[in-house]
């Protein structure tokens, strides 16, 4: 087993007993890793599980601080990518994938790995979808926090990647109601089918999401644009004719530069929070409605069970002109906000490539938009990039999760920024006056947030009420540009009761911060 310790764009300075950092988290490097998903238990958020292309798989036990990585998944039925990692009410984890089977045909099903242990190990896992020679793809799921029941929804092709007009895909569904140990008979749900070129035409990006009373809820792209169906009697019927939501100008397979390929899927969630956007759908994708030059992101609602839906939504709030693509969503089932994470090019003319994290709460009537990835990179048509990102929200705790190209070597990260702070109007902040400490009072844990526009010299020191230096956090450290999100660990330097001042200086430069600590 390997243990990958935390690792930021900047450097890692550790100090006595402190560890400094920065927001970003690598989580891996090995085995260029690609296609992200990441979910963290909701009954405990420090515990959370990832995935990569082709069958990669990371777990943490710190909220994302550090990761660890074993061996690479393995299954008697073959693995082959496109990893989707979901969690039951009793924090079991699961990840999807497709199939490689030594005998047989290349993606011919959708195969089902559980964990008991926080995603340390794996079962060799069960599959649905199996039907003769047809090719099973881009599957996702979503699991019944009351009941444990897991849905699964994805794309059959007749023939992968057949221009015949005889071949044909379709949008197929299945469940577990037993852990993922069996799974129903796989079945079709769209109405209108689409071709098997893997394009515009083609029926794919069925994400399902459950209603407040148990309805499922899917939609997709295809030939019609973005369309929509629900079944409410756990899967059994579905709807004879397909809802439209958005033409989708463009379709969702477009071009962007220095990518291999790029979709716009839509993503499908339902706000089951019980506040006042409860049992709303939302569906967010990217298109190029607004041209080639211009990918904008998009969110639409409806509060009627997808009968009707409102004109989108811009996420992305710049000027018009950038891209903004691979898109993904989640909402914070304990208050409704909604939390999407893309990638970002408005802060250049070329295709240097930011990570930014959108949020709404106020049911996507508005988004705020905060870069999260501390510096850019370039990707290169020739790396495979994958085709996705993914987002894990719970109880404000946010753990997006992108794909990084640098130095030609693929890598894959998160971000662990408080989302009081990520929320903050001080997240931006332009220099040492207005750095800021969160939370006051602390307990176990406190931050301190600044931001460096340009190498400086940095010192962080803490002093107790009578001016005497209890730590050194940062000492005269050379820092280039970026955002910094410093902790203060209050129980490991052993903090009593009381008020401690933290003294920031850049380049001479100070403010003086205060500090009170609650035990």
């Amino acid at each position: 087993m390997k243990t990958f310790k935390i690792t930021t764009l900047i450097y890692l300075i550790i100090l006595s007993s402190t560890l400094v950092i920065s927001q970003n988290v690598m989580i891996s490097n090995l085995h260029n890793p690609n296609e992200p998903s990441i979910m963290m238990n909701p009954l405990d958020t420090d515990i959370i599980v990832a995935g990569a292309n082709l069958n990669n798989y990371y777990y943490s036990s710190d909220g994302g601080l550090s990761w660890n990585e074993n061996t690479l998944v393995s299954s008697a039925y073959g693995v082959w990518g496109d990893p989707v990692i979901d969690v039951d009410p009793d924090g079991n984890f699961y990840f999807f994938h497709l199939s490689n089977p030594a005998s047989g045909n290349w993606i011919d099903r959708i195969v089902c790995q559980k964990s008991i242990d926080n995603g340390q190990t794996w079962n060799d896992g069960s599959y649905t979808g199996l039907n003769g020679t047809k090719a099973q793809d881009k599957h996702w799921s979503i699991v019944d926090r009351t009941t444990g029941t897991i849905y699964i929804t994805w794309t059959q092709f007749d023939v992968y990647g057949s221009s015949s007009n005889s071949c044909k895909t379709k949008i197929m569904f299945s469940k577990s109601t037993d852990g993922g140990d069996t799974w129903s008979q796989a079945i079709s749900i769209n109405i209108v089918d689409g071709n098997c070129i893997d394009e515009d035409d083609t029926v794919e990006g069925a994400v399902p999401a459950l209603g407040p009373n148990g309805e499922i809820y899917v939609a997709w792209a295809g030939p019609n644009g973005i369309v929509f169906n629900k079944s409410l009697d756990d899967g059994i019927t579905w709807l004879t004719e397909e809802i439209a939501i958005d033409p989708m100008p463009g379709g969702w397979d477009y071009s962007i530069p220095g990518i291999d390929r790029s979709n716009g899927f839509p993503i499908t969630k339902c706000d089951l929070s019980g506040g006042p956007n409860h049992g709303t759908i939302y569906v967010n994708w990217s298109d190029q409605k607004n041209g080639t030059t211009d990918t904008d992101v998009w969110l639409t609602k409806s509060t009627d069970s997808g009968e009707t839906w409102s004109t989108p939504v811009r996420v992305n709030d710049d000027p018009a002109g950038k891209q903004q693509f691979f898109t993904w969503m989640d909402i914070d089932q304990t208050n409704g906000n909604l939390f999407c994470v893309f990638y970002d090019r408005r802060n250049y003319n070329d295709t240097n490539t930011d990570v930014y994290l959108a949020y709404s709460t106020d049911g996507g009537e508005s988004f705020v938009n905060q870069q999260i990835s501390e510096t850019p990179f370039v990707p290169s048509s020739g790396v495979f990039f994958g085709d996705y990102t993914n987002i894990t929200v719970h109880d404000n705790v946010v753990r997006p999760i992108w794909t990084r190209l640098h130095g030609g070597q693929l890598s894959i990260w998160t971000d662990v920024t408080p989302f009081e702070i990520l929320s903050s109007g001080e997240f931006e902040t332009q220099n040492v006056n207005e750095a800021i400490q969160y939370p006051n009072p602390a307990t176990n844990r406190s931050y301190v947030s600044f931001k460096l526009h340009e190498l400086s010299n940095v010192s962080l020191k803490l002093y107790d009420q009578q001016g005497k230096e209890v730590h050194t956090l940062l000492d005269n450290e050379q820092k280039d540009y970026g955002k910094y999100v410093i902790p203060i660990d209050v129980a490991a330097l052993n903090l009593h009761t009381g008020t401690y001042l933290c003294k920031l200086s850049v380049n001479g430069s100070s403010k003086t911060l205060k500090m009170i600590v609650v035990k």
